[in-house]
């Protein structure tokens, strides 16, 4: 399956690269240092995690024993694979509703990488240790190391994703949010679409918005198109959620050196990011032999790392950002984040609001900041428009040249149903959208949680069982497993394409 604008070319999301909408990123080959034991300059490289976490203020945070540790952060995107520094336990699997759930060998794991990458990045460490012990440059630590994850997959292997797999794992999410003590405050979403109807009636802008009403803040990439859209992706674009734009800190703590690369998404006096965050030349975790792995090998750095730039990863430094002020202050609500976050963000020297938003994160200021009542004028949409609207130009495809070629498209969802866009929106806003292990009547996992092993438990998988009755030429529903027929377009040119693990970008639908 491949995500493409019919008829004609096909685009992915992702780290600098876009799908139905995942950020795009760029893998970027540097040569390593392994003084560190990690196999490069901790201190001195200023994609390293821990550089970050110093450029961003959460080493102020550990500091002070803030680790993110209680507070949840739901990772919608290609799934997370158990590499070392994700196995240490705090990352919990929810539903696949990836087009490889259906085989138990690829369900939940990363076939891609960019999930992965993210999941590092917010909640990495190879160990758990003290609030203090992750101040040590040596260990390896993503910016919120004890918050759980919750790894909710969505993005096959070749980064293929449709707009409605995206929507309901949203559902799923704030259905359960405070499921198995996860207490799931964060959503991170490095996916975006290109829709063609306004916030006020787009379905995944009204899923994001009924998460940020359910105490949910949204940390949305913002995409990877530089000027050639004045739109930042779709929900980024939505007024109800944190939009993220991509800095380079040039490896300094000062700010005086502090710039936007050029890739990352202009928006509109109306609507712009919100704020931004370290983006560029990041190290995350890889997945040896992955899509992005094997397509990409100048991207890694020594035997466990890879170098990625695009608002994709300045989203996850973002949502660790979130984590560590929630475990601080766990009143807040999603828009008291918000305007402590922009509020005590550093403006950039001689770069435009429509860039860079309020600046820079600055945990250091962000936790002596004093909640203030905030009540957003912005009003909220209905969820009523069209889905076909909300792929904009990404169209997953199933069969190839020989087999023939079935696009999903249309008022149909990827599971085989005709979408009743207020009957949706209204069980959605009731949080009824999901009822055990269905969406909307059709089944897509089992019914609930499962001990795995260890003290760890995971969403159960099911195989997916639909009405079957929506598709007009009765084709999709029929032919979307057949083996062998996916396609790895989808992680192209927008925001999760092959350029985000360069030096430049990829889209995808993911940034």
């Amino acid at each position: 399956m491949n995500g493409r604008p019919a008829p004609a070319g096909r685009r992915l999301a992702a780290a600098a690269v876009t799908t139905t909408a995942l950020a795009s990123v760029v893998f970027t080959a540097v040569p390593a240092n392994a003084a560190s034991g990690l196999g490069y300059d901790a201190t001195g490289d200023k994609g390293s995690l821990n550089n970050i976490a110093q450029v961003v203020g959460a080493q102020a945070a550990y500091a002070a024993g803030y680790t993110g540790k209680g507070v949840g952060v739901a990772l919608i995107d290609t799934g997370v694979s158990p590499v070392p520094g994700l196995t240490s336990g705090n990352v919990v699997n929810g539903p696949d509703l990836s087009f490889d759930s259906q085989d138990p060998s690829t369900a939940h794991v990363d076939g891609f990488g960019h999930g992965t990458h993210l999941a590092s990045i917010i909640a990495g460490r190879d160990v758990a240790g003290t609030p203090a012990s992750y101040l040590d440059p040596s260990r390896y630590t993503g910016v919120a190391p004890d918050a759980n994850l919750v790894n909710v997959k969505v993005g096959a292997s070749n980064g293929d994703v449709d707009v409605s797999q995206v929507i309901a794992a949203i559902d799923w999410v704030v259905q359960h949010r405070k499921d198995e003590a996860l207490n799931i405050r964060v959503i991170n979403l490095s996916y975006g679409t290109d829709s063609v109807q306004s916030s006020m009636v787009d379905p995944l802008a009204y899923a994001v918005e009924n998460a940020w009403r359910n105490g949910i803040v949204v940390v949305a990439a913002g995409g990877n198109e530089g000027d050639t859209t004045t739109n930042l992706a779709n929900p980024a674009s939505d007024p109800h959620v944190l939009a993220v734009g991509a800095m380079d800190s040039a490896g300094t703590d000062s700010t005086t050196d502090d710039t936007v690369p050029s890739w990352s998404t202009d928006g509109t006096d109306q609507r712009h990011v919100d704020l931004t965050a370290p983006g560029v030349s990041v190290l995350g975790l890889r997945v040896p032999g992955g899509t992005a792995d094997s397509e990409h090998p100048q991207a890694r750095v020594g035997d466990r790392f890879a170098r990625a730039s695009g608002t994709s990863m300045a989203a996850a430094v973002v949502s660790g950002e979130a984590a560590l002020l929630f475990q601080a202050k766990p009143d807040l609500t999603p828009d008291q984040v918000k305007q402590i976050l922009t509020g005590s963000a550093n403006g950039l020297n001689n770069v435009s609001t429509l860039l860079e938003g309020a600046g820079t994160t600055d945990l250091r200021k962000a936790l002596k900041a004093v909640p203030k009542t905030v009540v957003d004028p912005a009003p909220w949409g209905t969820g009523t428009g069209s889905l076909e609207a909300a792929r904009g130009n990404f169209h997953v495809v199933v069969g190839d040249a020989t087999t023939g070629e079935t696009t999903l498209s249309g008022e149909v969802d990827v599971f085989g149903q005709a979408w009743d866009a207020g009957t949706w929106a209204k069980l959605s806003k009731d949080r009824k959208a999901w009822h055990d292990g269905d969406w909307r009547g059709a089944t897509l996992t089992a019914k609930g949680w499962k001990d795995v092993g260890g003290g760890r438990k995971a969403w159960v998988t099911a195989s997916w069982s639909t009405p079957g009755t929506a598709v007009a030429d009765g084709d999709w529903s029929a032919r979307m497993w057949r083996d062998g027929t996916w396609s790895a377009r989808m992680w192209r040119d927008s925001m999760w394409s092959a350029r985000m693990w360069r030096g430049g970008f990829t889209s995808a639908g993911w940034f």
